[in-house]
């Protein structure tokens, strides 16, 4: 049986020492035991908590070097997904992990506190709030999203957090090219450009998945994002 050491090593070239591996069997026992109270995720058996959860997160280093010191913002992470595996791949980067739901923030917190990873932040709140915000706006190399929303709504999610140059990237189905075609208009509005759309093949799974990479061209205008539920609502 292959371990997540193998597949990662195989499908996404990422190496894990035995820490890390040790760091992530935790990862999936806390999962499993909070969310036999907790609604954290609907994937729960071993394999499908390996192949779709941490090595599809870890599919990210693929479009985006994680280079040391790298500032990223997983936004709607849930239970963390794709952040704190890349966190715990690669250590040298920093990392912010927002979410709302306190029960989320809870889990997540607590893994956190486990691991000693004194550079992750940790924020409750929602992204069209923490998008205002000085402290967040324009201010990270990466942005991250996984099962958010459509792409051209995400895209009022994310665009205001990435600073000019860098990079924002949906993981998204097979739906991905469709939503690109379809945030023209938001795209424009918000200062991006689709860079591409990498496709992502995983072991055992039929269907690819796919990372549309858009760059950071030009600010985002102080307009957006919208009062909060206005971009799922009524997209750009």
């Amino acid at each position: 049986m292959s371990t997540l050491a193998d597949e990662a090593a195989a499908w996404v070239d990422v190496t894990l020492t035995p820490d890390q591996e040790a760091q992530f069997a935790y990862y999936a026992g806390e999962l499993a035991l909070w969310n036999t109270h907790t609604n954290l995720t609907a994937i729960t058996d071993a394999d499908g908590v390996r192949v779709r959860h941490f090595l599809d997160s870890l599919t990210v280093a693929r479009a985006v070097p994680m280079t040391p010191g790298l500032r990223l913002i997983d936004v709607g992470t849930g239970a963390g997904f794709p952040g704190l595996p890349l966190r715990i791949a690669y250590p040298d980067i920093k990392l912010t992990l927002l979410e709302t739901t306190g029960k989320k923030v809870a889990f997540l917190q607590s893994l956190v506190d486990t691991f000693a990873f004194d550079d992750v932040t940790l924020i409750k709140a929602r992204a069209e709030d923490a998008g205002q915000d000085a402290a967040h706006r324009d201010a990270y190399d990466l942005v991250l999203a996984r099962a958010v929303a459509r792409l051209p709504s995400l895209l009022e999610y994310l665009l205001p957090f990435a600073r000019v140059g860098g990079v924002c990237i949906a993981m998204k189905g097979r739906t991905a090219k469709t939503e690109a075609a379809d945030s023209q208009q938001a795209l424009a509005t918000l200062g991006g450009r689709i860079k591409g759309i990498e496709t992502v093949e995983l072991p055992g799974l039929d269907e690819p998945h796919y990372l549309v990479v858009v760059e950071k061209i030009a600010p985002t205008p102080g307009d957006y994002p919208r009062q909060a539920g206005t971009p799922t609502r009524k997209p750009l």
